[in-house]
């Protein structure tokens, strides 16, 4: 499990970069534009649901495919897999980036501030991920829309002269999505498999 951990945070890494350099890109546009937190808000969460549903569809589509099948299973790794690593990908890491970089910054956490929207996209991935297993798309997609949701978490609940940061901003936002998304999407689901099961040592993540 540990090798299969390495071999893919690698594999993940200059796709992450690519991502996270976009994400730094539309903070320089954001800044100089000044655009107002309000809209960097609506933008947060309407990235963040839908970063629940791609990741939703990919861990529960992860067990499906090589787990048992259980039905209660599945949603239950589905939905703690997408809205835990996604609270943590898109609100905790940015918060603590945002505070060890002395900006003044806001907590928010998506699945309860607007648990009317998030609660049931991340019930509709589950639903996805489990009559239609896939892993392919809904991944690559998964990875930029974590980068760009937490990007908007800094600019809409922080408040800093963000462009001197900018490289400190660049590597939060790598560590935001290169890790959850990595655990999320491959290492999480996979916990619930059994090592000495045939399919284990068959499973394999598109992109």
């Amino acid at each position: 499990m540990v090798k299969r951990i390495a071999v893919e945070l690698r594999r993940h890494a200059p796709f992450t970069a690519a991502g996270a350099l976009s994400g730094i890109i539309i903070m320089v546009i954001i800044v100089l534009a000044n655009v107002p937190s309000g809209i960097s808000e609506l933008v947060f969460y309407t990235f963040h649901p839908v970063h629940v549903v791609l990741s939703a569809i990919v861990t529960t589509a992860m067990y499906k495919r090589y787990g048992r099948g259980r039905l209660w299973a599945a949603v239950l790794i589905g939905y703690t897999g997408s809205i835990g690593i996604a609270t943590l990908s898109d609100s905790v890491i940015p918060f603590l980036g945002g505070a060890l970089l002395d900006a003044e910054m806001e907590f928010h956490v998506g699945f309860v501030e607007k648990w009317w929207l998030v609660n049931p996209l991340a019930c509709l991935g589950i639903a996805v991920g489990y009559l239609r297993p896939t892993t392919e798309f809904p991944h690559a997609g998964h990875v930029l829309l974590s980068t760009w949701a937490s990007l908007f978490y800094f600019v809409a609940f922080g408040a800093a002269e963000w462009l001197p940061l900018l490289p400190f901003v660049f590597l939060f936002l790598f560590v935001a999505v290169w890790l959850p998304c990595c655990v999320s999407d491959i290492v999480y689901p996979l916990l619930f498999l059994r090592v000495d099961r045939p399919e284990s040592s068959r499973i394999k993540h598109q992109h």
